[in-house]
């Protein structure tokens, strides 16, 4: 077994565990440990897309059986976030991946910050037909594609602020993320090659043995103390490469 597929094993676990502990932030802590090992921009996003295809579409259609979707709220959400996920990923296949660490780094950090700052806050209710789901999609695909992850961080998060029911939110905002990370794969796979399988393999794998510890570690560990945990590990591996990129350190 390869040292880069073992890698890649041990950084879906880690993803996985979280995002089954909390319900978001897969494709943040993959990219945020993958970016740390010098993987390209661009292969990191392409590599993690490739493995959530697997794992949102068995979570869309889990939803959609157990009438979690809101069918509106689904479609607002998957037709702006097709297109900000594809603007992301054509923006990142065709630039120097170099130029885009800082910026993916900064914004890692920030989402970090954002994730210790929901540990610590309530939602706050308000008017919930004041969803505003269009441009929140069309940035939270951006987003996702260009970091390799924020679709639930950002998306979820902000509905649920808003005061809609959770059950609709998650539900809704799962399917609609399967088409946009689809689209996002599809984009990649046009204007790169098919290559650095044994990451995409490593992180699916690593993904399907994670889930069901992940599962148990969600009934043992409080919800905060895991936010808490996961914002801090962001920032500060975010930081380092953000140093290293800027040839601070």
């Amino acid at each position: 077994m390869s040292p880069v597929l073992i890698l890649a094993i041990l950084v879906g676990l880690a993803g996985q565990i979280v995002d089954g502990t909390l319900g978001m932030a897969y494709g943040v802590t993959c990219s945020t440990f993958l970016l740390a090992l010098g993987i390209a921009p661009a292969m990191i996003s392409y590599s993690v897309k490739v493995s959530e295809i697997f794992t949102t579409g068995v979570s869309g259609v889990s939803h959609i059986f157990h009438q979690n979707v809101n069918r509106i709220l689904c479609l607002e959400l998957a037709i702006p976030g097709v297109i900000g996920g594809v603007t992301g990923a054509y923006l990142l296949s065709n630039f120097d991946g170099a130029k885009f660490k800082p910026w993916i780094s900064a914004y890692l950090i920030v989402m970090g910050g954002y994730i210790f700052w929901r540990s610590n806050h309530k939602p706050i209710a308000v008017d919930s037909k004041a969803t505003h789901a269009i441009p929140l999609a069309l940035a939270g695909g951006f987003l996702d594609a260009v970091g390799g992850g924020g679709w639930g961080p950002v998306v979820t998060s902000t509905l649920l602020a808003k005061g809609h029911p959770p059950r609709y939110v998650i539900g809704s905002v799962n399917m609609a993320e399967f088409f946009v990370t689809l689209s996002q794969a599809l984009t990649f796979f046009f204007f790169l090659k098919l290559e650095n399988l044994p990451i995409i393999a490593g992180l699916i794998l690593g993904g399907v043995i994670a889930a069901p510890f992940a599962a148990k570690l969600c009934k043992i560990l409080p919800a905060k103390t895991m936010m808490r945990l996961v914002g801090v590990l962001l920032i500060l591996v975010s930081a380092r490469t953000l140093l290293l990129a800027l040839k601070l350190i």
